[in-house]
């Protein structure tokens, strides 16, 4: 391993392939194929920019797990997992974006040749990075397998975080609350919308102290005006406007760790609509924290939020949350449990939330959220240190 070896010890390892283990046991699988780069960092540490390729972690019931890519990229994860050298292996170039020959072929030849051929074998179906031609070849290439869908099964692993997790995240939301005060800050009217971009992502990878930034899996979402009253825009190259408002949807990485955070800012006196729906979605930001406890379910965060708003008047049909932690682009959620109605998963200890509650109204939006961890006993605790309000720049 190099110097910049997997950011955990190995006993840390050793505790998420007996949860990963025990998940396949359940799930009748005889080895695992992850294909998720957020998985494959969460049982061996790699971390490079390769997921644009076919790549993976083969997870057998005993031994260490391989990694399994480009041979080109093996030299990454040699320098970022915690396995030996003998547990990397690397496919030729010329099965790269080939129309004769598909790197599905190599992995099955590499499973027949370790014993691996047969049997049940639990792959990510619904998963970015696991085409439909993938799931093809390997199923005609494994003749003697039988493909089983192990979607999520390692996401769920990933619920509860460990101590040494929950430091790092603690680390990510330094910088989170570090590039939202400071977009906060330089917001103002004829400031155009890239150049506070730039400032912020300049912030976000000195990051804070010791802890240098990482790239986040979302970029920053920062829309204006009428298209703030869409959740996923990003920005663009106009001036900030006076009589508008912008929320920020930020987050800090240290080794692909995150902890999100959204605030928003209004340039002049807000509306009053504006102003109500924000009083009312922080009480109700209180009341799903005070929800937010062991014990109780991720549907009764969601029900303690809402209340607020039904008093004024304001219907959210979406969720308003989804585990966080560890994760690659494009997305920073787990994809696992969901703060809705509906949602019976029982709140644990050690679980991270982005309790994300936006409200995108015609011709305006309001984002005020908190990254939360579950604790031992009492309401949930906030991982970031930012007033939580409508932030108002006369």
């Amino acid at each position: 391993m190099g110097p910049h070896a997997a950011p955990f010890d190995r006993p840390e390892y050793d505790r998420r392939l007996v949860a990963a283990r025990e998940a396949m046991a359940r799930a009748g699988i005889d080895l695992l194929f992850v294909t998720d780069p957020s998985n494959q960092n969460w049982l061996t540490g790699y971390d490079g920019w390769s997921f644009y390729v076919h790549q993976g972690v083969i997870l057998p019931m005993e031994g260490a797990p391989v990694w399994w890519g480009r041979l080109q990229d093996t030299a990454g994860a040699q320098r970022t997992v915690w396995m030996g050298e003998d547990r990397i292996l690397g496919y030729d170039d010329h099965y790269v974006q080939s129309t004769t020959r598909h790197p599905m072929q190599d992995l099955a030849a590499r499973l027949i040749g370790m014993g691996q051929g047969g049997g049940r074998i639990g792959v990510e179906m619904d998963n970015y990075y696991y085409s439909a031609k993938a799931h093809a070849v390997l199923e005609t290439a494994l003749p003697q397998a039988t493909l089983i869908d192990a979607t999520a099964l390692v996401n769920w692993c990933r619920l509860v975080k460990s101590a040494p997790e929950i430091a790092m995240m603690r680390r990510a939301a330094r910088i989170s609350e570090t590039i939202a005060r400071l977009a906060i800050e330089l917001a103002e009217p004829g400031l155009r919308k890239n150049d506070l971009v730039g400032e912020v992502m300049r912030a976000a990878m000195r990051g804070v102290g010791e802890d240098w930034g990482d790239y986040a899996a979302i970029v920053p979402l920062m829309p204006s005006g009428a298209d703030a009253s869409a959740p996923h825009l990003t920005w663009n190259g106009e001036e900030m406007k006076r009589g508008e408002a912008t929320f920020f949807e930020l987050s800090g990485c240290v080794r692909r760790y995150h902890a999100p955070l959204c605030r928003t800012v209004h340039l002049g006196q807000p509306p009053a609509e504006m102003v109500s729906a924000s009083e009312a979605l922080c009480e109700g930001l209180e009341a799903g924290l005070d929800a937010a406890r062991p014990g109780n379910t991720a549907q009764d965060i969601a029900a303690a939020l809402h209340a607020p708003l039904k008093r004024i008047g304001i219907h959210r049909p979406n969720r308003c949350g989804y585990p966080v932690g560890l994760s690659y682009p494009p997305d920073w959620g787990e994809r696992t449990a969901s703060l809705r109605k509906g949602d019976l998963t029982v709140l644990e200890p050690g679980m991270t939330f982005h309790f994300m509650p936006g409200i995108w109204m015609e011709g305006w939006g309001l984002e005020t959220t908190e990254t939360i961890l579950i604790r031992e006993a009492g309401p949930a605790e906030t991982l970031c240190d930012l007033d939580r309000k409508l932030f108002v720049k006369p």
